[in-house]
Parts: structure tokens; C-alpha cells; sequence
């Protein structure tokens, strides 16, 4: 089991323990993080499907800023970079030197990486890319979009950058990868990487391993409704025109907006999420600083889970580790409904930030957690969902 340290280490675990060395550590090459929040460092890993013969594997990280800027007077905050390395002749060491950078992005700020990377049943690396930063997607390096309305958008902008998107690409051709023929943008106007946008940080995404292969995003608010999205080809997933289901301002970010397009320039519509979480700062209230996207459940342990999705929240406030746990179904409905998770362990909530989560080959499920707000400190914890088979068990 591989564990991703967002402080530039992947670790190994082996009969439920953590090897003393780590797999890989690029703690070097990251950018200076912020011990007290950050959303940069070392943030995904994704193995080839045929690692088991050729070694290969990916990860997506922040590195120190190139020189210049969006605009006049304003550096840049961040390179983030994903790159191709391979397994050494030790199969719990990556071979450091080994690094093939396949995409690198100036960033304009320090938050909104997004952060996943994934491959898809088609076999195509899938990567989560956040909107640049800031907030309402509107600050130096966010452009231009064809929505007057609000200013910026790097979320519905498909020309000038990749920010705000889900891209796919090919890394068994091309220098240094290629484009599936087939991604929505190939010969027209747009970036051909893109496969999907209108996202404003979609920080953790995953595909289901059974069923129709469903590709669920998870999506951060603003500062009223955070968001989970069934994601498809081509598809525009609203922001920064809409958050949620509903119409954004991005001028007073804590209101809702009379009206706005129901489709975007192209004619494409603006598709819903199908599940919605008030934010903590929404003022009708909310309990969610942000979404953490999971997975839906095709483990053979938890009887009756079989084909939910099961997500959570961060956190519940900027102070203490409180995320919360959520089950949902997986139907064709526009909405799905949704359920706490309550834990015998921590019956109101996880008891820690929750970071991401972990699905092994059989379909379990795993938390990542942490007692810290940032990158600091050693709290970082694996949990396996379990079934509590008797009311003595803890």
C-alpha cells in the first residue's frame, strides 16, 4: 500500500506497517510550504496499469516559481509539474532519477491545485487541475471568459490555459505524451488536453471500479455549496458561473445571483452536481469548510454498502479536526440523496481533518487523516473502514 505525504514523501506499507525508508521523496524539490495551511506539495500518484511489468508511475507536485508573472508587478506563486518516474531495482524505491516531466503550469497562487491523478477504465491518465487560486476566480492570472456577468474565469475558459479542468491524456505515445483522438477539443478551438471544465478546485476524484466506471469529482465551494459531479466527456461544470446549482457573484461571493446562462458560448449546458453540501460559511448554514471526493464502495466487508459512494468533508471550521463522513447513492437521478456515516469509534465525527481516501483491490475503503490543519507535525493516519461485528468492538 502506497500512502501520498502532501510534505513530499510516498510511503510504503506492508502487513499494516510503514517501512522506515519512503518509496519516494521529493521533500527537495517542493516549493516552501506554509506548516500552518497549504494546499501545494506533493498532492498525487498514479500507477500504470502494467506497473507490474514496466514500473512506471506518476505524481503531480508544486516546485518553487519560474520567473515572472500573470501580469505587471505580480510573480508567479508556484510551478506545478507532473512527471513520469520508474521503479528502482528495489521494488519499495523509486528510481530518483528517473523523472520524465510530462506538463508543467505557472501557477498564479498558492491554493486551488486540484490534485489527482488517475487512470480511467479506458486507460488514459486523468489529472484534476484547480481554477489557479485565490478566490471567486477572479485575481491576476485568472483570464477573460465569455461571461460577462463575473469577472475572470479560468473555469470556463478552454483557451488560454489548463486551469479549472479535468484533462486526459496518452503516456504510451507522444513526446513527452500523446492526445486521445477523441478528447472534445481535438481540432477545434481549445486545449486538447481538456476533457472536461468548469471547476474550481477539484481536489480529489475517483473512478468506480465497478459498475459503469462512473468518473465522480469532488469539487470545492466557494463559500455556500460544495459539490460532487458525475463527469463526462466534454462536459461544463458550471463554475464560475454557477456554484453548485446555483448562480454565483463573484462580486459578493456570500449571495446568490438573480439569474444566469443555463448554457455556456459554445451551447453547451452547465451541468448540475449531483450532490450538494452547504458550506460552513453558507448564512443559512452549513457544516463543510470543503468537499473531500471518495469512492464508491466494492469491498465485500460492509454488508449493504456495495455500489455507495462514500465522501466526506474536511473539516467542519479552520480549528479542529471534526470531518464528517457521508454515503450516497450511485442511481441515474439528478440528485442523489445522502447519509451520515456515524463510526463506532468517532460517532459524531472522523475526530481528525480528513485528507482523502484509498480504495484497495478488493474495493475497501481507507481514510487519510491528520489532527494538524497543515502540512506539519506526525498525526498523519491510515483508517480502514471496518464493520463493527459486536458492540464491544472498537
Amino acid at each position: 500500500m502506497f500512502v501520498i505525504d502532501q510534505v513530499g514523501k510516498i510511503w510504503v506499507i506492508k502487513n499494516g506497517e510503514k517501512l522506515a525508508v519512503p518509496f519516494m521523496d521529493v521533500t527537495s524539490k517542493l516549493v516552501p510550504l506554509d506548516p500552518g495551511y497549504d494546499e501545494r506539495g506533493l498532492l498525487g500518484l498514479a500507477f500504470h496499469p502494467d506497473y507490474k511489468n514496466n514500473g512506471r508511475f506518476f505524481v503531480y507536485y508544486q516546485l518553487p516559481p519560474r520567473a515572472g508573472g500573470p501580469q505587471m508587478g505580480v510573480n508567479w506563486d508556484n510551478l506545478s509539474r507532473i512527471s513520469e518516474f520508474k521503479v528502482s531495482a528495489n521494488a519499495d524505491m523509486a528510481d530518483m532519477n528517473s523523472e520524465k516531466v510530462l506538463l508543467e503550469m505557472d501557477d498564479p497562487q498558492s491554493n486551488h491545485n486540484g490534485g489527482t491523478l488517475a487512470f480511467g477504465p479506458d486507460g488514459y491518465l486523468y489529472i484534476s487541475i484547480g481554477d489557479g487560486g485565490a478566490a471567486d476566480d477572479v485575481a491576476p492570472g485568472h483570464v477573460t471568459d465569455w461571461y460577462l456577468p463575473n469577472a475572470g474565469g479560468n473555469g470556463q475558459d478552454i483557451d488560454s490555459n489548463l486551469f479549472g479542468n479535468i484533462l486526459r491524456i496518452n503516456i504510451n505515445n507522444g513526446s513527452p505524451y500523446g492526445i486521445p483522438a477523441d478528447n472534445p477539443f481535438v481540432g477545434k478551438n481549445g486545449k486538447d488536453e481538456i476533457y472536461a471544465y468548469g471547476f474550481r478546485n477539484p481536489f480529489r476524484f475517483s473512478f468506480d471500479m465497478g459498475g459503469d466506471h462512473k468518473l465522480l469529482v469532488g469539487d470545492a465551494g466557494q463559500s455556500l455549496w460544495e459539490e460532487v459531479s458525475v463527469v463526462t466527456k466534454g462536459g461544463n461544470y458550471g463554475w464560475n458561473v454557477k456554484e453548485g446549482r446555483h448562480c454565483f457573484d463573484a462580486a459578493v461571493d456570500t449571495q446568490v445571483l438573480g439569474s444566469c446562462p443555463m448554457v455556456d458560448n459554445l451551447g453547451n449546458p452547465l451541468i448540475d452536481p449531483v450532490i450538494e453540501v452547504n458550506n460552513a460559511a453558507n448564512p443559512i448554514g452549513g457544516r463543510a469548510t470543503t468537499i473531500i471526493g471518495g469512492n464508491v464502495y466494492r469491498g465485500k466487508e460492509l454488508k449493504g454498502w456495495d455500489g455507495k459512494y462514500i465522501f466526506g468533508t474536511f473539516s467542519q471550521g479552520f480549528t479542529v479536526g471534526d470531518g464528517e463522513l457521508f454515503m450516497s447513492q450511485t442511481s441515474g437521478a439528478a440528485t442523489w440523496n445522502y447519509d451520515e456515516i456515524n463510526l463506532k469509534s468517532h460517532p459524531d465525527d472522523t475526530g481528525y481533518f480528513l485528507r482523502g481516501f484509498g480504495q484497495d483491490n478488493q474495493g475497501e475503503i481507507y481514510l487519510t487523516v491528520s489532527s494538524m490543519l497543515g502540512p506539519s507535525g506526525t498525526t498523519g493516519k491510515v483508517f480502514k473502514l471496518v464493520p463493527v461485528n459486536n458492540k464491544n468492538d472498537w
